[in-house]
């Protein structure tokens, strides 16, 4: 048995490693989308990520979930395996991927306004405020002259966080009956036939036109951000708290600024790196306050 102590902190470090992790997913959409539309990259890799699941789950043996299982299995597959890469995939047409990156600071507020919803959490009032504080300290780099962008794009990444943060949040509470990794395996599975469709729908007319890297980009949203991703994160939120990891969401727009530097040879703004320390203060903040 693990000690309440020792459950957090494996919570916050397998929340870390699922950040890390979800970090390189917008520089890699913004790669598959310049030559993939966005449906076709939505729908291709949740039923690539949908194989891998259905694959593990046989392998594992898991047993089928209980039908009160369905409605939270639902919401889950609505929020991150349809919703929020459509909308980001969506939006990265109107911005480019260092800009997208900066939304994803509002995750943790999300997530946390979820988790009271769905998660029966009741953080304490000075959680809320730090929250804020980081949030709103993405949100000024976002808005700011090096972060500017259009309308569209910013109203359909805004639309894609909630969608995003209600997905983690009945995940995560899910997760404590089902477990993390079969939590997004089987939300992939209930999904699969109909993105099975879109996939067919959606496919190009000719795949001699899209570049090696496009398809290096769908790799890694189907198997990294779709699947391998939200099995450490699921796991970081139900050992540490929906609310409480959810705010290590704070530091990924930066871990995904400096892949979108190294990798796109997007500029990286001064203000990202005081905009970091900011936020980085607010995560530990949060924290000793949950």
């Amino acid at each position: 048995m693990m000690s309440s102590e020792q459950q957090i902190f494996r919570g916050w470090g397998s929340g870390l490693l699922g950040v890390l992790i979800f970090s390189g997913s917008l520089p890699a959409t913004r790669v598959a989308v310049a030559d993939l539309s966005p449906m076709f990259l939505t729908s291709a890799r949740a039923t690539i990520a949908a194989l891998c699941g259905a694959a593990l789950l046989f392998v594992m043996r898991q047993k089928l979930p209980e039908k009160r299982d369905l409605k939270s299995l639902v919401i889950v597959a609505l929020g991150v395996v349809v919703g929020f890469p459509l909308l980001t995939a969506l939006a990265l047409q109107y911005m480019t991927s260092a800009h997208s990156i900066v939304f994803i600071g509002l995750l943790p507020l999300s997530t946390a306004i979820f988790a009271v919803l769905r998660g029966g959490e009741r953080p304490a009032p000075l959680f809320w405020l730090f929250s804020c504080l980081g949030s709103l300290t993405v949100v000024s780099f976002a808005f700011s002259p090096q972060g500017s962008s259009s309308l569209i794009g910013d109203l359909l990444m805004i639309a894609s966080i909630i969608a995003c943060g209600l997905g983690y949040a009945e995940g995560a509470a899910l997760s404590r009956r089902l477990g993390g990794w079969q939590v997004i395996c089987w939300a992939l599975v209930l999904s699969a036939p109909f993105m099975l469709v879109l996939t067919w729908l959606a496919m190009p007319a000719t795949l001699h036109n899209i570049s090696p890297s496009a398809w290096v980009g769908l790799g890694y949203v189907s198997l990294f951000s779709m699947l391998i991703g939200f099995v450490f994160w699921y796991r970081g939120l139900a050992l540490g708290g929906i609310a409480t990891v959810g705010q290590l969401q704070l530091v990924q727009p930066f871990f995904g600024l400096a892949l979108a530097g190294l990798l796109l040879g997007e500029p990286i703004a001064w203000t990202m790196i005081a905009a970091t320390m900011i936020v980085m203060l607010c995560v530990g903040l949060a924290r000793k306050f949950a």
